[in-house]
């Protein structure tokens, strides 16, 4: 399922940062009271009434400003409207219709894009004064929704109107194939590896990084199993991204392993491991999705009897999730191992499926518990009463106890390790849900 993208647009210090924070529950966009602070863009990770989306913090448009810094923020705003499904349009309710507002309305409707407008800083809803966000019906765009993003007020109206405008999720799902994520950092050879998998040059490959830009879907047919690759733009650090450009690229990058089934992680086997291959593969993790890890440039390395197992404990010691991962060494550009790359991708698209009947989930669980009992709460005895998997795609697990609180994230882990000595799962995340039940519904 591809991710909508919700654009939150407006000129400067109108509240869309504040909106975008109350929206997501935290502060994660810097906000303060003057214009052009936000800068660098933010995107994140929405939910609301079971609909999922990505919401989209830009900066104050300006048009004809001489100023290098706002025809900047002007692009990347003009690629947000570009890339997102639904745009929200904020305004100022205190202030009133701006010049720039219309300015603003005129794109959005140019660009044919479903708009919702938001007037912001209606902080008192049953007030006379509060009316006057009708005079933004002025703008042509539609319904003004009062709000106050700084209270909250208002605002799950405006999520509602959102959820109306978003699109419904794409069909044709079951005919999608095998979807590969290859990610990585920029020039690790993202390209060059499918160029090769595939047999033939079908994506432009260069010494230069950040070649490409956007993703793009391959489709190969592998001993009948249809697998598409989508060839991802590098994903930078954050305090790197400052062409609009490329900070989009990462947000096409996100959606594109949130909707992968297995990602296919490249790093740079000539360079120490570094903490952004960490974070993409923990991106990976987080989402559900099954990680194969390539160790690319293998082919440039001055070897020792253990140089790939000292690599690979180096790698662990770091990031412990990645020792349920398996990783190659390869070389794109010589061919080397590559061919174990299906097989590795085809298992870990198998153990993430993966189904285990509910007596052995339960059986195993006695076991786990009788060998590390789990810690008493304040005196009172924890007990896991039933446990069964309740879907796949990853793994997930419902675990009902006594006191679900009590549970440690150690002990959690605990559990998912002895779930893999047993079943494996090698290459899929897994997941484990507590739930409260008492002894009694159990007897």
């Amino acid at each position: 399922m591809k991710l909508p993208v919700v654009a939150v647009v407006g000129r400067p210090n109108v509240g869309k940062s504040t909106f975008f924070n109350r929206v997501l529950g935290q502060r994660l966009a810097i906000v303060e009271d003057r214009p052009g602070v936000t800068r660098d863009r933010n995107f994140a990770r929405a939910e609301w009434s079971g609909r999922h989306f990505f919401i989209v913090d830009t900066g104050g448009m300006i048009d004809d400003s001489p100023e290098p810094m706002d025809r900047l923020i002007r692009q990347q705003v003009v690629t947000a409207i570009e890339e997102a499904d639904v745009v929200v349009q904020m305004v100022d309710g205190k202030a009133g219709p701006h010049p720039l507002d219309y300015n603003v309305a005129e794109y959005l409707r140019r660009a044919d894009k479903p708009v919702v407008l938001l007037v912001n800083k209606v902080d008192d809803l049953g007030s006379a004064g509060a009316l006057a966000h009708h005079d933004f019906w002025d703008l042509g765009i539609g319904e003004p929704y009062p709000v106050s993003s700084l209270s909250g007020k208002g605002s799950g109206d405006v999520l509602d109107a959102i959820i109306e405008r978003v699109p419904p999720v794409e069909a044709g799902e079951d005919d999608r194939g095998l979807r590969v994520a290859v990610s990585g950092k920029p020039n690790v050879g993202k390209s060059s590896l499918v160029n090769k998998l595939l047999g033939e040059e079908r994506m432009v490959v260069s010494e230069v990084a950040g070649t490409t830009r956007d993703s793009i879907d391959t489709v190969l047919n592998y001993h009948g199993k249809k697998i598409v690759f989508v060839d991802t733009a590098g994903l930078r650090r954050q305090a790197r991204i400052h062409e609009n450009v490329e900070y989009y690229s990462g947000l096409r990058t996100e959606r594109a392993v949130e909707t992968s089934d297995v990602c296919l992680l490249l790093i740079d086997g000539t360079e120490p491991i570094h903490n952004q291959d960490l974070k993409i593969a923990q991106k990976a993790w987080d989402s559900g999705a099954g990680l194969v890890l390539l160790v690319n440039k293998w082919d440039l390395v001055e070897k020792e009897t253990m140089t790939a197992p000292t690599f690979e404990k180096e790698l662990h010691e770091k990031a412990p999730f990645l020792k349920f991962v398996p990783m190659i060494f390869v070389s794109a550009t010589s061919g080397q191992r590559v061919q174990r790359v299906f097989p590795a991708l085809l298992d870990a698209a198998k153990e993430r499926g993966k189904r285990i009947a509910t007596h052995e989930v339960n059986e195993v669980v006695r076991e786990l518990t009788t060998r590390a009992r789990p810690p008493h709460s304040q005196g009172r005895v924890v007990k896991i009463l039933y446990a069964t998997q309740v879907a796949v795609d990853p793994p997930t697990f419902v675990l009902w106890c006594n006191l679900p609180e009590a549970i440690a994230e150690s002990y959690l882990r605990y559990l998912q390790n002895g779930f893999r000595e047993k079943w494996g799962f090698i290459g899929s995340p897994i997941r484990i849900n507590l739930r409260r039940r008492n002894e009694e519904q159990e007897a």
